[in-house]
């Protein structure tokens, strides 16, 4: 049944069904409300309140302006700012008893969400950000058990730890933590939203935990709910983000705030413990992912490009702005996880404190030398000597043979590794563990990624499990920061063991992945069939080259090829589209193709394009390119 609105005339807004009247209610009126011991005064667009006629010509025209009923006297207000000076002047005065008959604020029907095993209260319009004050979006689920699996891992390494999530709203990811890694954690939800914070707090006793409330920057804590049989406590505040991270210490911090971090990583690095992780998810993918380069030149001093790369270079991006922030607070840091999806990055990193460290994690901040031709790209050459001729750098000769500018300069961005293999077969096992299904794809991709192999199965059990005794330890720094300084649960760990960790992070390094990827597609011959991309992969392999998949994106390939072998092993394993049937058998090349020649020419030369003079129209499909390539 068709309800109209009691606070809106029916000229403005006719009668509809209940679901779109309680989303109306919720943005229009009750949003905007003033509230006064336990009551709400909701905006009125009722003729109640007619303003002044405008005298146009001969015509009067008058309209009814919103405005505020006053509970306590029968004075309307239109703007919401007077309305509560005026409720302000009547308890000064001491007349807070109401002259009317008053109907207490009805609960809002809220809907209840659950999510690996925790239950969450959301309010209407959860998904959109700009309509409610509790944001919940179910497309980060992904995200949400990624960082699950980067806390579990540093739980085993030092137990109990100090974890913040910043940015609460619902509480769905301090509530997860808190419920099934229990007296490991010690979890503190945050959020500067009044509303968000008392949703909080109704969710914790929804799952029945204790809630230990502090609203204030002092210590004014209180102890809300019984919560029934269980004993985790949660800690809700509600202080500004960066507030809180300059008053305490915490082990683990994520930031997630709608949009970029980069406010709030001087507040993150500021008091973050030593051999701690800071997460950050960033949604403000637009600026990141070469769409508003303007805006990712102001947030994180950045010149940047449309690419066929742009996701791993919005992951650099985030990690040289992370890096910066890490530096001014003389800390230095290693990357972890670096995670670009659709909706959003994701960069994990474990925090190193120190001058040296600090000076380590800078000197791999570069900038980026990308061909806009064949897209071809190299980091600089480190130092501060001003090169002759940059264009040498590139291992294509594009410049030489195309008139004019032909590469740009991006960046500055990070130039080091953005995975650590070690931890994230440790956050595969926590997986595996935990029952985190939908996680478990991605991080074996992200471990083969990191290993640059092409490997599918992976154990979850033997690397976790030889490792463990040495290095997921309790880091315990003495205070003369030598090598006895770290503890390995409650006991000294050897020199022995020390050196052989330093030898295996050593060797870690020197195997890091090659920078960048190459998608398939993009690099295909016109008129051609390409191979399939796991028997490419195998053709580059065979050739001698590292390879594997990535996650940035699904006809990916990272290898340390370069470019021109790179199409030059493609096209010698495609075939002509107009041979009807031919699968196998490469196709022979001349020896310009094989050095290095060009896609178009190379297609040429095999016969692969119309030959006017015979006659025979060869059949030539054109790949529908994405329209984000730098050279388009």
């Amino acid at each position: 049944e068709k309800k109209p609105c009691p606070l809106c005339p029916e000229e403005k807004f006719k009668a509809c069904y209940g679901h779109k009247l309680h989303r109306h209610l919720q943005n229009l009126h009750w949003k905007v409300s003033v509230e006064f011991e336990g009551y709400r005064m909701c905006i009125c667009h009722l003729s109640c309140h007619p303003v002044k006629p405008n005298l146009i010509g001969d015509q009067a025209f008058s309209k009814m302006g919103a405005h505020y009923h006053c509970i306590i006297c029968s004075a309307t207000i239109t703007r919401r700012t007077d309305m509560i000076g005026h409720i302000n002047r009547h308890v000064n005065k001491g007349e807070t008893e109401s002259r009317f008959i008053t109907v207490p604020a009805p609960r809002s029907s809220h809907e209840v969400l659950k999510e690996l095993a925790t239950d969450v209260r959301v309010l209407p319009n959860h998904s959109t950000p700009h309509k409610t004050d509790s944001y919940f979006n179910p497309k980060m689920k992904l995200n949400r058990q990624l960082i699950f699996c980067a806390l579990a891992v540093l739980a085993e390494e030092r137990s109990p730890i100090e974890c913040l999530d910043a940015f609460g709203a619902t509480g769905i990811m301090g509530l997860q933590w808190a419920k099934h890694l229990r007296s490991s954690v010690k979890v503190t939800i945050n959020d500067s939203n009044e509303n968000s914070v008392t949703m909080i707090q109704e969710n914790c006793q929804l799952n029945k935990m204790k809630v230990k409330l502090n609203t204030k920057e002092e210590d004014n804590d209180e102890t809300v709910g019984d919560g029934g049989e269980s004993t985790d406590i949660v800690e809700v505040t509600k202080m500004d983000a960066n507030v809180i991270m300059h008053l305490r210490a915490f082990d683990f911090i994520h930031l997630d705030p709608f949009g970029t971090s980069v406010n709030y990583l001087d507040s993150a690095f500021r008091n973050v413990r030593n051999l701690g992780i800071v997460s950050l998810t960033s949604t403000d993918i637009s600026s990141l992912y070469a769409k508003a380069q303007h805006v990712a030149l102001r947030h994180y001093g950045c010149t940047i490009v449309r690419t066929e790369y742009y996701k791993e270079l919005a992951a650099r991006i985030v990690i040289a702005a992370v890096t910066r922030a890490a530096a001014r607070c003389n800390k230095g840091i290693e990357v972890l996880l670096a995670v670009a999806l659709e909706h959003f990055v994701l960069v994990v990193v474990r925090v190193l404190r120190g001058p040296s460290s600090a000076d380590d994690s800078a000197k791999k901040i570069r900038y980026l030398i990308h061909c806009q031709w064949c897209e071809e790209r190299i980091f600089q050459k480190g130092g501060n000597m001003v090169e002759e001729n940059p264009y040498q750098q590139l291992p294509c000769d594009c410049h030489g043979s195309m008139p004019g500018k032909t590469a740009v300069a991006l960046g500055p961005l990070w130039s080091g590794g953005l995975f650590n293999t070690g931890f994230l077969r440790k956050m595969l096992f926590e997986a595996v563990q935990y029952g985190l299904d939908e996680v478990q794809p991605l991080l074996k991709t992200l471990v083969c990624e990191a290993e640059c192999t092409t490997s599918k199965h992976i154990s979850t059990h033997s690397s976790y499990d030889e490792n463990k005794q040495e290095e997921c330890g309790v880091y315990i720094k003495a205070p003369n920061n030598s090598a006895e300084s770290y503890l390995l649960h409650g006991k000294r760990k050897s020199e022995e063991v020390i050196r052989n960790t330093a030898k295996r992070q050593k060797a870690e390094n020197s195997a890091e992945h090659p920078a960048f990827y190459y998608n398939i597609h993009r690099h295909s011959i016109k008129g051609t069939n390409m191979p399939k991309l796991n028997k490419f992969l195998n053709y580059l392999s065979e050739a001698g080259y590292r390879v594997s998949r990535t996650h940035f994106d699904p006809m990916g390939v990272r290898t340390n090829a370069p470019l021109a072998q790179f199409k030059t092993i493609l096209m010698k394993y495609s075939t002509p589209t107009y041979t009807g049937g031919q699968a196998e058998g490469p196709v022979h090349l001349t020896e310009d193709v094989q050095a290095g020649e060009p896609a178009q020419a190379a297609a040429e030369n095999a016969g692969f394009l119309e030959d006017e003079k015979s006659g025979m129209a060869a059949a030539v499909f054109t790949k529908n390119y994405p329209t984000h390539c730098a050279a388009d």
